[in-house]
This record gives C-alpha cells, structure tokens and sequence, in this order.
C-alpha cells in the first residue's frame, strides 16, 4: 500500500494524504519489530554494547500503551535479561549493567502519567508468585478463547472416544491447575442414560493445588450425583518421564490422557525425554490422548531464529486482545504482564536446562507422535460446530480464524495460527 502511494501522482498524494495517518501506527510496529530482530541478531554476535544502544531507543516503550508498546516493553524487557546473564557469564556483567542503567530489579514497575494512565500498576517481581500466575491463568481463561478452545475440543474428543456403556473412565490430565477443563464433560457424563464411574488423575507441581482442585470437582461431581474419583499426582519440576509410570490403572477403566499444553515441557535440548514420555503413554493403552500446543517454534537452537518466531507469535496475540479487550482491563494486564510476560521473558531470557517454553508446531508433535506408534484420530463435524459456536457467543471477533488440517484443528488470529488441537490413539 505505501509503495503504491510513493509512486502515485501529486494529485492522486492530495486525496490519499488522509488515510497516512492511518498507516503510522503500522509503520511504527514495523519499525520497533526491525530494531528489536537487529538488537537479537546482535545479542546473538556478542556484540553487547552495540545491541545496548539500539535496545535502548526501545526503552520508553509503555507497558499501558498500545498493543505495540506493550509487546515492545515486554521484549526489550527480556533482551535485557538475556544481556545481563550473558555479561554476568562473561565477567563484565556490573561494567555492562552501569553502561545500561539497569538496577538490579529488571522488572521494577513503571508508572505512566497522563492519557495511558488508565490503569494503577502492577507490581511485577522478578518470580511472580504461585498465586499470581494461578489468578492470571484464569483471566486468560476468561478473556481469550484459546484455553477454552482446547478444553472443548479435547473434551469432544475424549467423549467420543469413550464407548457409551462403559462402566467406569480415566482420565490422565498432565498440569491439571485448576481442573477447569472438566465440569463441562463431567456434565455431559452425568446426563447419559447409565452415568460411568468417572476417576481423574490430576498431575502438578503444587499438592496444595492438586487437593484444591480435587475438593472442587468432587463437590460439583456430587452436585450432579456422578460417581467420581480424584487423585493426585505429584510431578518433579524436571518433568521426568518416567512419572506417567506412577498411574495406578484398573482393568475395567477406559483411560483418556490429556495434554495440554504440557508435551513442550517435557522436550529439552534433545527430544529423548520426550519420546520415553510418549512410550511410557503408549504401553498404558489409552483409548485417546489429546494434545493441544503452541503453533510456533520457540524450540529453534538458533537464538535469532527463536526470538523472531516469539516475536511473530506474541504480535498476533497481542493484538487480538487490543481488538476485543477494553484498555482498561486490569486482567488483560496481568495476563500480559504476568503470563505472556514470563514466557516472552523465558523464551527470550533463559538458555539451556533453565527454557521451560519450548512450543513447536503441530508437524513436529506429529512426527514424535508417529514414531511413538500413535495415530492420527479425526476431529468430528461436531467438535468443529461446538468450536465455532464458542467463538461466536463469547468471543465474537471476525480476527479469530478457525481451520482444519491433517484432521486437527487450528486458531488463529487473522492470518496466522497461533494454537493447535489433535487427537491420538
């Protein structure tokens, strides 16, 4: 659109020059997205002070600004990090620190004066604590329908996997958090003809959690006199494979297991992890595992590579909630800041055993699927009508784009995926 506008005629510059403006802010985005992709390349060359420079005409960028400032505040924030660390490794790190006027509290809060201030700021530490990020997973829940997406198809998947009749169901839920995800197919069980036995093994990292989670779907469970089971399990924070031996299966149980967003915690530097966890699924026999990630490759070993992949996937996000969030909202800010925030900061910030947000895309999760001796089980016309049906009464927005492909679903927002469903046997 601009080049045709530098080559048309004076007259023709005279009509267009109204809609310019229009064209400012995407010029903008485009302009901080250059300097921060050169600021990673130089990051990547070790060249510091050079990368210091250019980060620094990013450094006024608002966390309550527009969907560009606060992506740009949310990376700047993390290269920052990463030089730090890196300087801290190399030995120069207090010389490199004074040169770039950081204190030692990298996400100290910032406060906006005037039209931005909209919003009082959110203490941000350096770890946000365990409650913060559970607060936060749920606004996400809330004001985003990606979370819900993959709840709901996975569900469908899983009902109709389950052969009405059976007796009694288990379900393998990897990072269950707060078993928001069940109610739905609790209900959807309870409403048969013969309601199952229903047992649910939920895995975690916080066994407080884990029997806060338990208590809840218990007591919903007898609200809708669902005969109803819940177990927890206690995951180490290296997300050892061999956890998924600890299940204590039944003979009479139909098994579901579900993932998600949980197979990119367990891939490493290598992918050797991840095939023993998806052996160790395999010899359980389920009837279906349902697997829903990232559509982005935050996996790459190329650090430049990776930063413009997270840098792509976290634009698209955050203009969706620029388009269907109001301003103002303070979960739309947490979620930013807290959630998005840590991933962008670990994705960007940390290396090696530290990385815990190693998404890839669907094609690769196929591939480690495959020669685990899963396949591919199709999504029905149904899971499709249900997806569509979320997205129009809670999330109606022409932006989010529903597809399939390779029998899997994809959202997305505009022109770009940003969350894949599927579903294996």
């Amino acid at each position: 659109m601009l080049g045709s506008l530098n080559n048309s005629s004076s007259s023709q510059d005279a009509e267009e020059a109204p809609d310019l403006q229009d064209h400012r802010p995407q010029s903008q985005a485009i302009h901080m997205r250059q300097l921060l992709i050169r600021c990673a390349e130089l990051v990547s060359q070790s060249d510091f002070s050079s990368a210091h420079r250019l980060l620094s005409l990013c450094s006024n960028a608002s966390p309550y600004g527009d969907s560009t400032e606060r992506l740009v505040h949310q990376f700047t924030k993390a290269l920052s990090v990463r030089i730090s660390r890196l300087c801290s490794n190399l030995g120069s790190h207090h010389q490199l620190l004074s040169m770039m006027n950081i204190n030692n509290d990298p996400f100290r809060p910032q406060v906006t004066v005037g039209p931005n201030a909209l919003i009082s700021p959110i203490t941000t530490t350096t770890i946000n604590t365990d409650d913060q990020i559970q607060s936060c997973y749920l606004s996400l829940n809330q004001i985003t329908p990606f979370i819900r997406f993959s709840h709901l198809t996975a569900n469908q998947a899983i009902l109709e996997a389950i052969q009405v009749g059976q007796q009694a169901i288990h379900i393998l839920d990897f990072d269950i958090m707060h078993g928001v995800q069940w109610p739905p197919l609790m209900q959807s069980l309870a409403e048969r003809s013969n309601p199952p036995m229903l047992r649910i093994t939920g895995t975690g990292h916080d066994l407080n959690l884990l029997h806060r989670t338990g208590d809840r779907l218990s007591k919903f469970a007898q609200s809708l006199s669902l005969r109803f089971h819940f177990h927890p399990l206690l995951l180490p924070n290296n997300h050892d494979p061999a956890a998924a031996s600890n299940v204590a299966l039944h003979p009479d149980e139909a098994l579901a297991v579900n993932c998600i967003m949980y197979l990119h915690r367990v891939l490493k530097d290598d992918s050797r992890d991840l095939h023993l966890f998806l052996h160790k699924i395999k010899t359980l026999n389920p009837v279906v595992v349902t697997v829903a990630e990232r559509e982005a490759n935050h996996n790459h070993p190329l650090f430049s590579q990776r930063f413009v992949e997270a840098l792509d996937h976290y634009t698209a996000i955050f203009d969706s909630l620029e388009a269907t969030i109001p301003p103002n909202s303070r979960e739309r800010l947490a979620v930013e800041q807290i959630w998005f925030g840590k991933e962008i900061m670990d994705i960007v910030g940390a290396e090696g055993e530290n990385r815990r947000e190693r998404h890839q895309r669907l094609e690769t999760w196929e591939v480690m699927l495959r020669s685990s001796g899963f396949c591919n089980v199709p999504l029905s016309p149904f899971a499709l009508s249900q997806a569509k049906l979320l997205l129009r009464l809670h999330y109606p927005s022409e932006g989010y784009q529903l597809q399939i492909v390779n029998n899997s679903f994809f959202l997305g927002w505009q022109n770009r995926a940003l969350f894949s469903v599927s579903s294996w046997r």
